[in-house]
């Protein structure tokens, strides 16, 4: 089976997640064991799937319990899936769309920490979508951004952020739904902004990522429409970005120059820019990265058909 690039990792306790991505409706997700004491991988073939088109995102619930331990995908729909010892089972299929039997792929989701009832999704309909998952109903939908969104964050229990082909990063307040804040725009009109990621450690900042760029942009929420840091050591574009789960002052990135960067911001940035403390070079372009909130010294990237785990 040919599998052009690994789209989704998220892990769990020692579980991961992974998405193949084949221009094709039929595609796989496989669940991993990963042994952090023999440092060992392994493919558990009971909870390997079929999944309707790439899965654009991957994630296990924020606060699994033994009585429910749920595994979220997104591609053409929002689908919730129950992960059981020996056995995956679908739970839901979400789709707002009555009026038609098309539907408007989604980009990405977020799955809120604080409320963990709450999964934020965009799509390429300009829309972000929050769902209660537990009626299985939408509690509202918004028309974000003037263009296709690529990518949701959530902050606090009700508050959230998106970023779009518009170039802008977005921020809306579920108590006012008729307004949004824009706290970034990119210096090129019209530059698409592709992730964003929201520092869970401390709110005010924030992360984005332009199209064919090699930059990330640390954004504080405070001062809105000026970067607090560039950080634009990679060789080529980036592609994704984490912030530290334990830590709000340390990211890590990966691009298109095979590079893994792990960068710890400083209070104040020099004159010549900020280096990264640490890499590592991957066998091929880096498509995605995760750092798990769970075992907090491992990060997972995913490169040409390989997923690898490196420990921090």
């Amino acid at each position: 089976m040919a599998v052009s690039s690994t789209t989704s990792a998220a892990a769990r306790r020692r579980s991961i997640a992974v998405g193949s991505f084949i221009e094709d409706f039929h595609n796989r997700v496989d669940i991993l064991s990963f042994d952090d004491e023999t440092n060992s991988i392994k493919p558990v073939p009971s909870l390997s799937f079929e999944h309707p088109y790439p899965p654009t995102k991957l994630m296990f619930h924020p606060a699994p319990t033994s009585a429910a331990n749920l595994l979220a995908s997104s591609g053409d729909y929002l689908r919730l899936w129950d992960l059981r010892d020996t056995s995956i089972e679908p739970i839901c299929t979400l789709n707002n769309s009555k009026t038609s039997e098309y539907c408007a792929p989604l980009t990405s989701f977020d799955w809120n920490e604080v409320e963990p009832r709450r999964i934020g999704t965009s799509s390429i309909d300009t829309t972000c979508t929050i769902w209660d998952i537990e009626k299985g109903a939408v509690e509202t939908q918004l028309i974000a951004h003037d263009k296709e969104v690529y990518d949701i964050a959530w902050g606090e229990a009700g508050v959230f952020a998106s970023v779009s082909a518009d170039g802008s990063v977005r921020i809306f307040d579920l108590r006012d739904k008729e307004h949004s804040t824009i706290i970034y725009e990119s210096p090129q009109p019209d530059t698409p902004l592709l992730r964003l990621a929201w520092n869970k450690q401390d709110l005010r900042y924030m992360a984005t990522i332009l199209m064919d760029s090699n930059k990330v942009v640390i954004l504080d929420i405070r001062s809105p429409t000026m970067p607090v840091a560039e950080l634009d050591r990679h060789q080529a574009s980036v592609n994704a970005i984490s912030w530290a789960p334990q830590s709000c002052r340390h990211i890590c990135s990966a691009g298109d120059d095979a590079q893994a960067l792990l960068w710890e911001l400083p209070t104040v940035a020099g004159p010549n820019g900020i280096d990264p403390m640490s890499m590592y070079s991957a066998g091929a372009e880096i498509n995605q990265l995760q750092w798990s909130s769970a075992q907090p010294d491992w990060i997972a990237i995913a490169f040409s058909k390989k997923l690898q785990m490196l420990k921090v």
